[in-house]
């Protein structure tokens, strides 16, 4: 058999191909060929995207829903940058050769002051010092600062020796001067802080007011005031600048006496008191011994009357939230600030 029969039915036929088209003749297709649609085209690739048109259409308003949840989420609940607290403070040379960790400072250039860094002014130097959202400080010449600590919301300084001036606008507490003598924390003011050769200071306060304070013993001194501070004994009694040198004077000798030795400066000190002096009287009341306090209580009384809740007695004992409830009487600034200040860096020691 030639396999044209196969493909064509020409050549000579098998028998056993003939035995089976006999077999599946009635099974043959009897109706005229069915018609095929014309051939179409497949869709080209580069077209293919207007198939996914409808779900790009539902992708895209899905986009545009989120886009208007954080537009509306930042203008409502706009985000709170991330404050990062200065490591240094900005120091500028004002005149002479200020130095930097032994680094020379050229006139009018600026430099960073590092923590422990120590920030030297010769006699005949002066700088200045800027710390962001915190205040500015003057440093006179002759002066020796070290910076201690420079966090958010705790600004740390030491005045070894010299005289600084200090303009702080930053929340009360924030700002502390560490001397040899005291600690002078300061409560939204200016002041000027001076530190001998021996470590002994002296703090005067133009605006506002600042406490100071050396261990247990503590004293606030407000606008118009100074306070002496020693290293042994930590700050006197401050006293307004306009009293009398006898009054100051005298009030010298009893911030140094001996218990029972300074009888006749104790007279001379509520002899001369004027109204604004209580300022002075409210310290002393716990500075002189336990047999004077009544006649300083008496005293304070005839320029301030005790407020409520504050008795002779508990005064006599000094008890703290009575000569606290006094103090704020006396209208020299609330002492909840100073007590606050108290607990914070008490928390962080």
């Amino acid at each position: 058999m030639r396999n044209d029969y196969l493909w064509d039915g020409s050549g000579e036929p098998d028998p056993e191909i003939q035995k089976l088209e006999s077999k599946l003749a009635a099974l043959r297709h009897q109706q005229a060929a069915p018609e095929f649609p014309a051939y179409v085209r497949p869709v080209e690739p580069a077209r293919r995207w207007w198939i996914l048109q409808p779900w790009l259409g539902w992708a895209g308003a899905s986009v545009l829903a989120m886009g208007l949840i954080v537009a509306l989420v930042v203008i409502f609940h706009p985000w709170q940058p991330v404050h990062v607290a200065p490591t240094g403070w900005d120091v500028t040379s004002v005149s002479g050769s200020p130095r930097i960790a032994g680094k020379t400072l050229a006139a009018a250039q600026s430099r960073n002051l590092g923590l422990g860094q120590l920030l030297e002014t010769d006699g005949g130097s002066k700088a200045t010092i800027a710390i962001a959202d915190t205040g500015a400080i003057e440093i006179e010449p002759g002066a020796r600062v070290r910076l201690l600590e420079s966090t958010s919301g705790r600004k740390r300084l030491k005045l070894e020796r010299g005289t600084i001036h200090a303009t702080i606008w930053a929340p009360p507490g924030e700002f502390v001067v560490d001397t040899p003598a005291a600690v002078a924390v300061d409560l939204g003011c200016v002041y000027t802080l001076q530190v001998n050769d021996s470590g002994d200071g002296t703090l005067r306060t133009t605006v506002g007011w600042v406490g100071f304070r050396l261990g247990d013993r503590e004293s606030f001194v407000p606008a118009g005031a100074a306070c002496h501070t020693r290293k042994l004994s930590g700050p006197g009694t401050p006293y307004f600048e306009d009293a009398s040198p006898d009054f100051v004077a005298a009030l010298e000798k009893l911030d140094l006496a001996k218990p029972g030795t300074a009888d006749y400066a104790l007279e001379v000190v509520l002899a001369q008191a004027r109204q604004r002096d209580a300022l002075t009287l409210w310290h002393l009341l716990a500075r002189v011994p336990s047999e004077d306090r009544g006649r300083v209580f008496d005293r304070l009384a005839h320029f301030v009357p005790p407020p409520a809740g504050v008795t002779r007695e508990g005064v006599l004992h000094l008890d703290r939230g009575m000569l606290d409830l006094w103090w704020t009487q006396l209208g020299f600034g609330d002492i909840a600030l100073w007590r606050h200040w108290e607990r914070e860096w008490s928390q962080a020691k």
